[in-house]
């Protein structure tokens, strides 16, 4: 613990440098959505990888490129740190108090686009690796780092890079931040999250729209041929209707239904804002954990046909269109699960055309391997306090990319503060929530290399 000790110091006697560092990549946009300082944001991360030590390039992809560094100690475990230095477009800039790429501080936090998603967090482990250098001359265990230039654009080439370089990216964990901690102030440590498939239904039956005087009775509506076929695919209480959906569901485990009584949840606090919150003001918290986690669902998106705009036009829209979103849960696939959407909708409406658009496995890590506790409890011993244990999130990641293709455990421990209006106007990143999680990084490291592997 003493070497520990001295690295943590160190964390706080350097925390003005790590803060700056913090600003010279949020003052470089890098929004994947239209590639705007995408490129250039990853050679400014490449450098400072470097500098602390780490072998580092850029990795093209079919898309925007990908960061990676590595520094390998012999006969030590390794781990993957992963994060995305993409950010979300910044949105309507009069909603911001500050320039969204010029980092602001005030009242103990740096706002600027990308400040908590992902960069602030992503550099958590850089700095973190940059202590044990500095104080030791070398790390304790073996270090990659795989940062993501698509994330926020679905991440759609990732898995094509990790596929095809199995042997680089492999590691013994994948460890990464993003996301906010509990909003009860506790830090969280997850363990997986769901998948998902984003499928778009199209009916065309006119060439036009047509005067439902005239026409209404002669010719079928597309908006009502797609609602009834809508209503063949979920039930009233939420259940999917589709031949095989649930199949291959993964059951829930003991230890999973055991940590979820743990979880704090309050109905009226989570539903603030919802006019008509569909689980009721009675619903049991363990049974909505658990519906939030391991529950696929099915959900409309977008629905649209005909005019919707102010006023009434009488006619037979020419078309229909419906966007839904499916998230899964393990072990279902998401190739798997369009197609019996695909195959249900030409049972039931052969007319339409079903399209199949982003796309997410499932993930999930088990809660009772080693590492997962040994994790655990780095956390507690770094925030003091133990942490809340998710089994898995709600949302969707690229975690399956070192679940599924590098088979390796996965765990994600948010550092970002739970306002941090991540994909929002003012995204910002508490600065006390910045260096505990340095230090967080750092005590994980320090599990991972005294783990019985």
């Amino acid at each position: 613990m003493a070497s520990l000790d001295k690295v943590l110091n160190w964390i706080d006697s350097t925390r003005n440098q790590s803060i700056e560092k913090m600003a010279k990549i949020i003052r470089q946009p890098s929004v994947s959505a239209t590639g705007e300082g995408v490129e250039e944001c990853a050679r400014i991360l490449c450098d400072m990888l470097a500098e602390v030590g780490l072998d580092a390039r850029i990795m093209p992809t079919a898309g925007l490129p990908a960061v990676y560094a590595e520094r390998i100690v012999p006969g030590t475990p390794t781990v993957i740190f992963y994060g995305h230095y993409d950010v979300q477009p910044v949105g309507a800039l009069e909603l911001w108090d500050t320039p969204p790429f010029e980092p602001t501080i005030k009242d103990g936090r740096m706002y600027g686009r990308g400040t908590g998603d992902n960069k602030g967090q992503l550099l958590t482990h850089i700095i973190a690796v940059d202590a044990f250098i500095k104080n030791h001359g070398e790390l304790p265990c073996s270090v990659k780092f795989l940062l993501d230039g698509e994330e926020e654009s679905g991440s759609v080439n990732l898995a094509a890079l990790v596929e095809e370089n199995k042997e680089l990216f492999n590691a013994n964990l994948c460890y990464f931040s993003d996301g906010p901690i509990h909003y009860s102030g506790r830090p969280q440590v997850l363990f997986g999250c769901r998948g998902i498939i984003d499928v778009e239904i199209v009916l065309e039956e006119n060439m036009r729209d047509c005067h439902s005087g005239h026409y209404g009775a002669l010719i079928p509506n597309p908006a009502w041929r797609m609602a009834h076929l809508l209503n063949t695919m979920r039930s009233p209480d939420g259940k999917v209707l589709v031949k095989g959906f649930y199949d291959k569901v993964r059951p829930v485990t003991p230890a999973e239904e055991e940590v979820l009584k743990a979880i704090p949840f309050d109905v009226e606090d989570y539903f603030e804002g919802v006019r008509h919150p569909g689980t009721g003001p009675k619903w049991d918290p363990v049974d909505a954990m658990k519906a939030h986690m391991f529950q696929p669902t099915m959900t409309i998106a977008g629905l649209a046909s005909g005019h919707t705009g102010e006023g009434m036009r009488t006619i037979v829209p020419y078309k229909a269109i419906c966007k839904i979103d499916m998230r899964l849960v393990a072990d279902q696939d998401p190739d798997e699960i369009f197609s019996l959407v695909e195959k249900h909708v030409k049972e039931h409406l052969p007319e339409a055309k079903v399209f199949r658009h982003g796309r997410m496995y499932p993930s999930r890590t088990g809660l009772e391997l080693p590492i997962s506790k040994a994790i655990t409890g780095a956390v507690a011993r770094a925030w003091d306090v133990d942490p809340i244990v998710v089994p898995l999130s709600g949302a969707s990641g690229p975690e399956y990319v070192f679940t599924k293709i590098l088979k390796i455990p996965t765990i994600s421990v948010p550092y970002a503060n739970p306002d941090e209006s991540n994909h929002g106007p003012n995204e910002n990143f508490d600065l006390d929530l910045f260096i505990q999680g340095i230090k967080t990084t750092a005590h994980a490291i320090d599990v991972i290399a005294n783990h019985n592997w």
